[in-house]
């Protein structure tokens, strides 16, 4: 679906806005003045910002878990996960309600015509991320770019929290990204990018710059094509 806008989606990691169990107000506000700036330099720009679930997600599972005694369904897993999206989602929008579309968007069968500058977006149903949300609206509205807000700097060979000589890497194809990632989809996990959305992307042609979501100068380089400290997921 198109309108002559210049499309861009955002992917924010649910790690940023709410990083410790509480929302992070400084990344908020950073978040706001960035989005708004951008949109008075170019008012033909259009924001979709999807929403992840942070911290809240997981004390959610966790709380189930210890009331239970025993590991959750996935699908219970999957819904607490999605339910805390939609929560922050509607935080960011209500930041952003001069100038958001009226709702959420957390159903993704359904295209709902779009002309506000920004437009939030959140969890839809169990079995894939926000990733995955943000290459349905690529999809939707016929954009070609994700850039995935979170709190890594790049995507490395290894986690390297434990591999310590796990390196960096600048540009990367979604083959070989695939094979770092896998291709199953556990909930709460934490990847720079889920195996179902990866697989998504390299059907869609998508490029999806991985890049450290509190450095908005360092975003702004990456918006306007110059040169960024992030990697670079694209091509077969």
């Amino acid at each position: 679906m198109g309108n002559g806008k210049e499309k861009i989606v955002l992917s924010v990691g649910g790690s940023l806005l709410v990083p410790d169990g509480g929302v992070s107000i400084d990344f908020l506000k950073q978040l706001n003045n960035f989005i708004r700036l951008e949109l008075a330099n170019d008012p033909n720009r259009q924001f979709f910002l999807v929403v992840g679930g942070g911290t809240i997600a997981r004390k959610y599972r966790d709380a189930g878990r210890d009331v239970v005694g025993h590991e959750l369904t996935a699908d219970d897993l999957d819904w607490l996960g999605i339910h805390a999206t939609k929560l922050n989602a509607h935080l960011v929008r209500t930041v952003f309600r001069d100038i958001a579309h009226p709702f959420v968007l957390k159903h993704y069968e359904i295209i709902r015509k779009v002309e506000e500058p920004v437009i939030v977006a959140a969890g839809w149903k169990p079995g894939w991320s926000t990733d995955f949300c943000a290459t349905m609206i690529c999809e939707d509205y016929n954009v070609k770019t994700i850039l995935n807000l979170t709190n890594i700097p790049q995507v490395y060979t290894a986690d390297p929290r434990k591999d310590p000589t796990a390196t960096p890497i600048k540009d990367i194809t979604w083959t070989d990204f695939r094979k770092l990632v896998g291709d199953k989809w556990d909930p709460g996990m934490n990847m720079p990018f889920d195996p179902i959305a990866s697989k998504k992307a390299q059907e869609l042609g998508l490029k999806v710059i991985i890049i450290k979501g509190e450095n908005f100068e360092n975003i702004k380089n990456a918006l306007e094509g110059r040169e960024f400290f992030g990697t670079t997921i694209e091509g077969e």
